[in-house]
């Protein structure tokens, strides 16, 4: 009989402990994610060669495969492609020679 007990107040004592353990954490790590603020920026590009419905696919894969690629965003009637990026890891010649080298070339739209 005493052995659920034990076993009971041992389960509840490392909860307990886990709880305590994420409260003190936390605060440090939300302090250390606020003072993080990570710059994005966003750019146009024009693609060339998008004839069917696989290229926006091959466009945007390249494109996010460069470090520092947040977003890509593919507009296949206008044949743009808006990228969120973060300028301290990349730039915009590196995000367009991705899509150049997957068979896509890509400007900055004016």
């Amino acid at each position: 009989m005493k052995r659920p007990l034990i076993i009971a107040a041992g389960v509840l004592a490392l909860g307990a402990a886990g709880i305590l353990s994420m409260m003190a954490v936390s605060p440090i790590s939300a302090q250390s994610a606020s003072t993080q603020v990570a710059t994005v920026e966003t750019e146009t590009f024009a693609i060339e060669n998008m004839t069917c419905a696989l290229c926006p696919v091959t466009v945007k894969k390249a494109m996010q495969g460069v470090d520092g690629v947040r977003s890509v965003d593919i507009d296949f009637d206008a044949k743009t492609a808006t990228v969120a990026f973060d300028p301290a890891l990349t730039n915009a010649d590196t995000i367009a020679a991705a899509s150049t080298n997957a068979g896509y070339p890509a400007s900055l739209r004016g």
